[in-house]
């Protein structure tokens, strides 16, 4: 089995930024198209930005682009969402995502075959 792992949430100001890391356990890692989703408390789980198994291919919504960047150290099987200009809206449960088959242009949840338990972003005015 795969084991994604978040982490680097947390409270802060509107405006400031966060840095999330998810851990991914397991050798195939560099195949796995990667992802970030979140879900606000009582709203649907939604597609954040996502990254190709090389690292060299990015996607966003359009409701962070510009502000957040996901990165990828395949060396070190981790996964990065830079979230900066937080906003109150931003305010979720953050999730790491992985494909198996190495999507990351799709943005349903249901393409990806492995989740993280989440990790709690507060952006407060």
């Amino acid at each position: 089995q795969v084991q994604l792992e978040e982490s680097g949430g947390g409270l802060v100001q509107a405006g400031d930024s966060l840095r999330l890391s998810c851990a991914v356990s397991g050798r195939t890692f560099n195949n796995f198209g990667m992802a970030w989703f979140r879900q606000a408390s009582g709203k649907e789980r939604e597609f954040v930005a996502s990254v190709s198994p090389s690292g060299l291919n990015t996607g966003y919504a359009d409701s962070v682009r510009g502000r957040f960047t996901i990165s990828r150290d395949n060396d070190k099987n981790m996964v990065y969402l830079q979230a900066n200009s937080l906003k109150p809206e931003d305010t979720a449960v953050y999730y790491c995502a992985a494909s198996s088959k190495g999507y990351y242009r799709n943005k349903l949840p249901a393409n990806y075959d492995y989740w993280g338990q989440g990790t709690q972003v507060t952006a407060s005015s």
